[in-house]
C-alpha cells in the first residue's frame, strides 16, 4: 500500500557540493519544501522506496539527498522513464503497482522537472509554451483531473521541454490504481533559472 508519495525535482545545483550559496538562496523555496517532506516520509515507515525519474545520476540522487537521510535503511527501486507517451507511462504506472506486494508500505518518489523555457536565460530560451504548460498541469493537478493531464496537447508539451511529466505519470497511475484517497499539496513552484521547480506532496488518507 501507498504510505508516501511526492513529486520532486532534481536540479543538480540545489545540492550543497554542487551550486553555490548565492544559487541556492535563489532556490530556497524548493529546498525548504523538499525538506518540509523528509519527515513525513521518515514517519510513514516504508518497506520500499520507488523512485522514478527521466535522468539516471542526479535525476535520482538529488531528491534522495533531501528525502533519504539514511539511504542504507531501505531497499530502493529505481525505474528510468523513456520517449513513450506520458499516458503510457500512467499505465505502466498502474500495472506496476498491480504487481507490488499487498501488505508492503511504499514511498514514490516521482523525480522530474516542469518547463525548461520559462526565461531566454534559461536552458532553452523563452517559449511561452513553457509558463503555459506549468500553468496548466498545476490547475489540473489540484484539480484531480487526470483525465486532463493525460490528454495534454502533445504541441504544448513539446514546446515546453519539460522532463517530469512521465514520470508524474507513472505516480498519478499508482494512485489511480490503489484507490487511496488522496489530495495533492503544492509546497512550492518557481522557477529562478528559466527551469520549473515544482514540489508536491500527496495527502493519503
Amino acid at each position: 500500500m501507498l504510505v508516501f508519495a511526492c513529486f520532486s525535482p532534481h536540479p543538480p545545483l540545489i545540492l550543497p557540493e554542487v551550486g553555490s550559496q548565492f544559487d541556492r538562496n535563489k532556490v530556497k523555496k524548493t529546498i525548504q519544501a523538499l525538506e518540509l517532506l523528509t519527515p513525513k516520509l521518515q514517519a510513514a515507515k516504508p518497506d520500499l522506496i520507488i523512485i522514478s525519474s527521466p535522468h539516471p545520476d542526479w535525476g535520482f540522487n538529488v531528491p534522495l539527498h533531501f528525502l533519504i537521510k539514511k539511504p542504507g535503511k531501505y531497499k530502493i527501486k529505481s525505474y528510468l522513464t523513456d520517449s513513450e507517451s506520458w499516458s503510457i507511462h500512467f499505465q505502466r504506472g498502474m500495472e506496476m503497482f498491480k504487481n507490488l506486494p499487498v501488505k508492503t508500505r511504499i514511498a514514490w518518489i516521482a523525480s522530474g522537472d516542469m518547463s525548461h523555457c520559462l526565461k531566454e536565460e534559461g536552458p532553452y530560451g523563452f517559449n511561452p509554451a513553457g509558463p503555459k504548460f506549468d500553468k496548466e498541469f498545476i490547475r489540473l493537478l489540484k484539480a484531480k483531473d487526470i483525465g486532463g493531464i493525460l490528454n495534454l496537447s502533445e504541441d504544448l508539451v513539446a514546446q515546453a521541454s519539460e522532463c517530469g511529466l512521465r514520470s508524474f505519470s507513472m505516480l498519478l497511475g499508482a494512485l489511480e490504481t490503489s484507490k487511496i484517497v488522496y489530495q495533492s499539496e503544492v509546497l512550492s513552484y518557481e522557477g529562478p533559472f528559466g527551469v520549473g521547480y515544482l514540489v508536491v506532496n500527496f495527502k493519503l488518507k
